[in-house]
C-alpha cells in the first residue's frame, strides 16, 4: 500500500497539495513531504467561513511540526454568486474556486486527498478537479478510507488517524438556501457546544426551510435533555423563531433534489 503510493508520488515531480484539515489530505501531505521533501511538496490551505477554525489549526500545527512549506490562501468562493446560491452541485463551484486559486499561485501538479471510497458518493467537486487537471494519488494507488487511516498511523499522525469525517460547514445548509458566513458561524457554535457538552460520536447542525435540525448518533440523542432553548440562542435572529428538533444522523441529508 505505501509502496504503491510512493510509486505514484515519485512519478509526479514537484507538487502542490490542497489540504483541507481532514485526515485524507493531512495524511497525503505528511507522506508526500516525507517522501519528496518540503522543497518539492508545497501545501495549500484555504481559510474560509466554511472551514472550521480547528481544521486550520490542525494544518498549522502539522506544518510547524513536519516542516511543511505552507501557504494559507483565500479561495474566493464567497465572492462567487454560484457558490453562494447553494445549488445541488455547490461543491463544483467551491472546488473550482479552490483549484483556480491554487493554480494561479503555482505551476506545480496539484494533488487532492480524494480516496477510492469517495468515488462511490456524489462528489461534484471531482468534476472541478478534472477541469484543473488535479491528480488523486490515493485513488491512483488503490487506497480507500481505512487504508488512509492505517497510513496516517504509520506516518506518525497518532490520534489524528481516527479523526472523524467532517465536511465543510456549508454542507449543513439545505440545497438552494443561500450560504452566508453568519449562519455558518452559528452552525459551528452549536456543533462545538454539543461536542463539549455530550461528546457525541457524530453531530451535524442542519439549516432547513422547515427549521433547524440537530442530527446526532443514536446514543447521544438520549443526552440532549432541555438543550434546545440554549441552542436556539446561538442561531442568527432569522432562525430563532423556527422549529429546532433533534434527529438521528443521516449522511448528506442537507442535499435536496436530483443530481444535475
Amino acid at each position: 500500500m505505501r509502496d504503491a503510493l510512493d510509486t505514484v508520488l515519485d512519478a509526479l515531480g514537484d507538487v502542490s497539495i490542497a489540504v483541507s484539515g481532514g485526515i485524507d489530505s493531512l495524511t497525503l501531505a505528511t507522506i508526500a513531504v516525507q517522501r519528496l521533501g518540503a522543497g518539492r511538496a508545497g501545501i495549500m490551505h484555504a481559510v474560509s467561513p466554511a472551514v472550521p477554525p480547528e481544521a486550520t489549526e490542525r494544518v498549522r500545527m502539522l506544518a510547524n511540526r513536519e516542516g511543511w512549506d505552507l501557504q494559507l490562501i483565500d479561495a474566493g468562493e464567497f465572492s462567487d454568486p454560484d457558490y453562494i446560491a447553494n445549488p445541488l452541485n455547490r461543491c463544483f463551484f467551491c472546488k473550482g474556486n479552490l483549484y483556480r486559486a491554487i493554480t494561479a499561485r503555482t505551476a506545480r501538479q496539484v494533488l487532492s486527498g480524494t480516496n477510492l471510497d469517495d468515488l462511490g458518493e456524489y462528489r461534484p467537486g471531482l468534476d472541478a478537479a478534472r477541469n484543473f487537471g488535479v491528480r488523486h494519488p490515493f485513488v491512483e494507488a488503490g487506497i480507500g478510507k481505512a487504508d488512509v487511516r492505517r497510513l496516517a498511523r504509520d506516518a506518525g499522525l497518532g490520534d489524528l488517524s481516527e479523526l472523524p469525517a467532517s465536511p465543510c460547514l456549508s454542507s449543513r445548509i439545505e440545497t438552494s438556501i443561500a450560504i452566508d458566513a453568519a449562519t455558518l458561524a452559528a452552525v459551528h457554535r452549536i456543533e462545538t457546544f454539543l461536542t463539549e457538552a455530550i461528546s457525541p460520536k457524530t453531530v451535524r447542525c442542519r439549516i432547513r426551510r422547515s427549521g433547524v435540525v440537530v442530527e446526532l448518533d443514536p446514543g447521544s440523542l438520549q443526552r440532549t435533555g432541555d438543550m434546545g432553548a440554549v441552542l436556539r440562542e446561538m442561531l442568527p435572529e432569522a432562525y430563532q423563531g423556527k422549529p429546532l428538533t433533534f434527529e438521528p444522523y443521516r449522511n448528506g441529508s442537507a442535499f435536496i433534489g436530483a443530481r444535475p
